[in-house]
């Protein structure tokens, strides 16, 4: 491994993924992350980027290569570690996956399940630290008006600024967001994309989005990965990101912001 990957926040190296029915998803990916990027992960449907987060955080198991945390191979860590570590990944969903029936204040306190002991978290004890935080982390996101209110009352674009508050309320190393807007209208997707970077940046969290939107994608990255076949094909800035790799990016699926960026 390189210097520079010695030094990410995050490394990923040689990373392979093949599921028990064989097919492989990921293929020999490499790439690290240094603290504060903002990166936006393109590809068609199916192309490994949802996998690709889900081994990072730990959800999908890896078959080959290594993930680095800090220095630290997460494959080496027991069981009990790679839980403490899971704490700090805040993970962001498409579909929110909020708890309709609790308040808003509640889903963001589950940010900080990590934080407490079994005990605590089976009884939703919080202290004043862990609620102070929570307030802190709806603030953020102009969410504390909607405390109190339930979850499942809320728009699109407000239980999505939540799921930001509650990652954020896990106070991560890393942020990982697939598709987060992807369910929004564009207006709501600018909106809600601005105040993830906006987080990010002011806290220093290195993040990771995947996204599909092209013209979304340029507007917010410092950085965009392009995957196709499981393969990492591109790995710059977004305007080092031409119509021909594009292209090959999506296998010649139509691309409407291709012509815009020739």
């Amino acid at each position: 491994m390189d210097t520079l990957s010695e030094q990410a926040l995050l490394a990923v190296q040689d990373l392979s993924k093949v599921y028990p029915n064989g097919y492989e998803a990921l293929s020999n990916v490499s790439f690290s992350v240094q603290a504060g990027e903002f990166i936006c992960i393109i590809g068609r449907s199916g192309a490994g980027k949802s996998t690709l987060l889900r081994c990072i955080n730990g959800l999908v198991p890896i078959s080959q290569g290594s993930i680095r945390v800090q220095g630290t191979n997460v494959a080496s860590l027991s069981d009990n570690q790679k839980m403490l570590l899971r704490r700090k990944i805040g993970f962001i969903f498409q579909e929110f996956n909020l708890v309709g029936r609790l308040s808003v204040f509640q889903n963001v306190l589950t940010g900080r399940l990590g934080y407490v002991n079994d005990l605590q978290a089976l009884f939703g004890y919080f202290g004043r630290e862990h609620r102070e935080k929570a307030l802190s982390c709806l603030q953020r996101v102009n969410m504390s008006h909607r405390a109190n209110y339930r979850a499942d009352n809320l728009s699109g674009g407000e239980k999505q600024r939540v799921a930001i508050a509650r990652a954020l309320a896990q106070e991560p190393l890393i942020l990982l967001a697939d598709e987060p807007v992807a369910s929004l209208d564009p207006e709501l997707s600018w909106s809600v994309m601005g105040d993830l970077r906006k987080v990010a940046k002011e806290e220093g969290v290195p993040t990771l989005v995947n996204i599909h939107d092209m013209e979304t994608a340029r507007h917010f990255a410092d950085r965009i990965i392009g995957i196709a076949g499981g393969q990492i094909l591109f790995d710059g800035t977004p305007d080092q990101l031409d119509s021909a790799t594009l292209r090959e990016i999506y296998r010649n699926e139509l691309v409407e912001t291709t012509s815009r960026y020739a």
